[in-house]
């Protein structure tokens, strides 16, 4: 297996830096394989969401970039242990099935998720190469109200992250989303287990979008938006850069809890001062966003009121 994803790796660097198309034989030739090999590791690439045009006489070309990662330089620029995988069913199932053996900052990332996850048990679009899936686990030790709002600090350091490698245009959303330019860029799943009032061990897990491959970005329901106009060094650089950032974050949130973050979250509060709606399962309400408080409860004002609620979702309010 390992062999079969540094062939297609090496045919994946083949196609990025060949300008034009590049015919099967001359990869074969290149890679020292046969033609049907080349042939199969490309199905193989397009079936995991790789999107390549193939015109006969003419070769192979990628329609566009694939941004993999450097695994030397991850694995040297992260400083906790990082497990990095080209496929896993799912880098949250990963970290949730070996919580008892990390520690604190510990990170998984893959390049392809067969069974990525989002909120409320949506399906996270992973097609291979083409964005940032990463966990992250965290040990709370004074049990899971030690964790509340925890999402919206992950989302407060991916965007100082983003930021800080020339990314402009960002916002945060309640609970658990990331927006660049009013679309959605990114998401946060956070997952735990342990006792209330006991250790609680917690897993991060987030997606961020790269390069959307257009077959991909057509099975998403809502508007998104991804990097590819954006110079940012390098996938590797992103993962290296938000790690060190979360895990500076996690530690202060730990200690102080959200309060030192409030100010952060108000500063690209996506629906700042706006009124919107709250939808909690067969109820809604509708205010104006006045941010979020200590808990990471969303604050409404509703009839000169401002309230707090911990749960839902929120859209514009039309």
């Amino acid at each position: 297996m390992a062999e079969q994803w540094q062939r297609r790796r090496q045919i994946l660097t083949a196609l990025s830096h060949h300008q034009g198309f590049i015919s099967g034989e001359a990869l074969a030739t290149q890679l020292g394989v046969s033609r049907m090999t080349i042939s199969n590791h490309i199905d193989a690439l397009e079936a995991l969401g790789v999107e390549i045009f193939s015109v006969k006489g003419k070769g192979y070309k990628l329609q566009k970039p694939v941004p993999l990662m450097d695994a030397t330089e991850l694995l040297k620029g992260i400083q906790s242990r990082c497990f990095y995988f080209d496929e896993i069913d799912s880098t949250n199932s990963f970290m949730m099935k070996h919580a008892n053996e990390l520690n604190s900052g510990d990170i998984c990332i893959a390049e392809h998720q067969s069974a990525g996850r989002g909120r409320r048990g949506r399906n996270w679009v992973s097609p291979y190469g083409s964005h940032f899936y990463g966990s992250v686990f965290w040990n709370f030790p004074q049990g899971m109200a030690q964790a509340m709002g925890l999402s919206l600090v992950v989302g407060c350091s991916l965007v100082t992250a983003l930021e800080a490698l020339g990314v402009s245009g960002l916002a945060v959303k309640w609970p658990n989303d990331v927006y660049l330019n009013g679309k959605k860029l990114a998401g946060i799943l956070v997952e735990m287990s342990g006792q209330a009032d006991g250790e609680c061990q917690i897993v991060i897990g987030v997606g961020v979008n790269f390069v959307m491959p257009s077959n991909s970005g057509e099975q998403i329901d809502q508007p998104w938006c991804d990097l590819t106009n954006v110079d940012i060094p390098s996938k590797t650089a992103f993962a290296i850069a938000f790690h060190q950032q979360l895990v500076s974050d996690l530690k202060v949130f730990e200690s102080q809890g959200l309060k030192p973050f409030l100010s952060r979250w108000q500063q690209t509060d996506l629906y700042k001062d706006q009124e919107i709606r709250l939808e909690m399962a067969d109820n809604h309400v509708e205010g104006i966003c006045r941010g979020i408080d200590e808990q990471g409860g969303i604050l409404l004002e509703l009839d000169g009121e401002v309230k707090s609620y911990v749960g839902g979702e929120i859209s514009v309010r039309t």
